[in-house]
């Protein structure tokens, strides 16, 4: 009798140790194991933004910069757009008021007219030019016209290059009013206003009467050339 409870004693021992076994084994599937990793089908989207780490003292280009050295628009360096070399902005070459002194030349008389070279000249340092017919009216001592403004004779305008110091001039020409018996004035000065300007040049006017009104008392004006007229 005490055999047989020995062995039952055993045997419950026994089977409550597999039990104990059979716990810890399903524990250990559970939480102390790991599966073996299964494949995603499909593909993986692309993470925003970048996610690469730039190289140490280097920044990272944005997207469409131009690489170093090169503009956006792919010119080589000292270039401007497409265009290669120094700028290409132009320079006027025109005479300025500020530029030129104005003079009346001697009367040069013949069939019953009267014609005075009105003289430009270049008083600068640089060259320019003068193109076409310059403006003229005769103004008495308090600067008020006298007479409508001169005619323009026919001629072609050319451009007149001046150097420093070189001249210009136009025919001032009308009517000897002995002659046509225009109605008459003694003007003070002649104002002359170059070509394409706004400020004017005053020339004291000592050749005596002129036309300012009535019959024949058109006073007229030729383009402008190279010279003094003399």
């Amino acid at each position: 009798m005490a055999h047989t409870s020995q062995s039952l004693h055993r045997a419950a021992l026994l089977a409550s140790a597999v039990a104990v076994l059979g716990l810890l084994t399903a524990c250990g599937n559970d939480n102390g194991t790991r599966s073996t990793p299964q494949k995603v089908s499909g593909t993986a989207a692309p993470a925003t933004g970048d996610t690469t780490p730039s190289a140490p003292g280097k920044s990272a280009a944005p997207s469409g910069s131009a690489a170093p050295g090169r503009t956006a628009t792919g010119s080589s360096p000292g270039t401007t757009g497409t265009r290669t070399g120094t700028s290409t902005t132009a320079t006027s070459t025109r005479c300025h008021t500020s530029e030129l002194k104005a003079s009346v030349g001697r009367n040069n008389p013949g069939a019953g007219q009267e014609n005075f070279p009105v003289v430009l000249t270049n008083t600068s340092g640089r060259t320019c030019t003068v193109r076409g017919y310059p403006g003229a009216a005769f103004v008495d001592a308090s600067g008020r016209q006298l007479g409508p403004d001169p005619k323009r004779s026919s001629g072609a305008p050319t451009s007149v290059t001046l150097k420093p110091g070189r001249s210009a001039w136009a025919g001032l020409t009308f009517s000897n009013p002995e002659v046509s018996g225009a109605r008459t004035a003694t003007p003070a000065a002649l104002i002359v206003t170059p070509p394409d300007e706004r400020d004017h040049l005053t020339v004291k006017w000592t050749a005596g009467q002129v036309p300012v009104g009535g019959n024949a008392s058109s006073v007229f004006l030729t383009v402008l050339r190279l010279g003094t007229g003399a």
